[in-house]
């Protein structure tokens, strides 16, 4: 059974960036379209960025064209988000999320999600 783990989460500070990583341990990613979506306190989920199995991605948040960024490898079973120039607002848990079939990322139409990692951006 697929299990997802996300990593990269932490304290920063305004301006800086982070890269997050979602692997499986015991199963192949490369299949699966995997989405990153995040969480802030007192709000819902929302979807951020999503990679199909053939490396097309798609934006769900077109307003931060260019601050978020996602990719994946293959070789290390792993899709990465890439945040930079990081604000306050971004504050949240973020997920990553499979699904076996499609290439888009619906908030719920994920298979398997991973507990999440906690960025907290703060001064």
């Amino acid at each position: 059974q697929l299990q997802l783990v996300e990593s990269g989460g932490g304290s920063v500070h305004p301006g800086e960036s982070l890269r997050l990583s979602c692997t499986a341990a015991a199963s192949s990613l490369r299949s699966q379209t995997i989405g990153w979506f995040r969480q802030a306190p007192g709000k819902e989920r929302e979807e951020l960025l999503c990679i199909g199995s053939s490396g097309a991605s798609t934006n769900y948040i077109a307003s931060e064209q260019g601050r978020f960024s996602i990719s994946r490898d293959n070789i290390k079973n792993t899709v990465h988000l890439q945040i930079n120039n990081l604000k306050p607002e971004d504050t949240a848990v973020y997920y990553c999320a499979a699904r076996a079939y499609g290439s888009l990322c619906p908030r719920h139409g994920m298979d398997v999600w991973g507990k999440g990692t906690l960025v907290t951006v703060s001064s």
